[in-house]
């Protein structure tokens, strides 16, 4: 899709995010149109999507606006193609190996969580069937 501009609609579709969702990260400056439409419609590129994609990703494991946005300008910069000098890419590059670490950190406490609940699901499962009895039509 090189150069193939898309409207919200079929962004939203692709990303998974509501129109609305697209409109707020466009209003705090995570992801800006890369065109308008004559028609004032909000124009997006395949780099566009994958920005947004970046975005739902950090998400769900609580990065805040002000960390995506701090992300998004590291990626950007090492993306630039600009010559960078080798200390404010090795800065670039710590500030990236942070974000990982700490997408490490929250994918483990999400695991965590998730056993918690599973755990938790179990119990009252097992809990439903020694309550029914053995001879009941709904135990499982």
């Amino acid at each position: 899709m090189d150069g193939k501009h898309m409207q919200i609609g079929e962004v939203a579709a692709r990303t998974e995010l509501s129109l609305r969702t697209i409109r707020h990260y466009e209003e705090t400056k995570l992801v800006v149109p890369s065109a308008r439409s004559q028609g004032g419609f909000r124009l997006y590129t395949e780099r566009d999507v994958e920005r947004l994609m970046v975005i739902r990703r950090m998400k769900p494991l609580g990065f805040t606006l002000d960390e995506m946005r701090d992300l998004l300008a590291a990626t950007d910069r090492l993306d630039s193609g600009d010559e960078l000098l080798d200390s404010e890419r090795d800065q670039l590059l710590e500030r990236l190996s942070g974000f990982e670490q700490a997408a490490q950190r929250r994918v483990e406490d999400l695991r965590t969580q998730l056993e918690r609940a599973e755990d938790f699901a179990a119990t009252l499962r097992d809990r439903l069937g020694s309550a029914r009895g053995p001879g009941s039509a709904t135990a499982r």
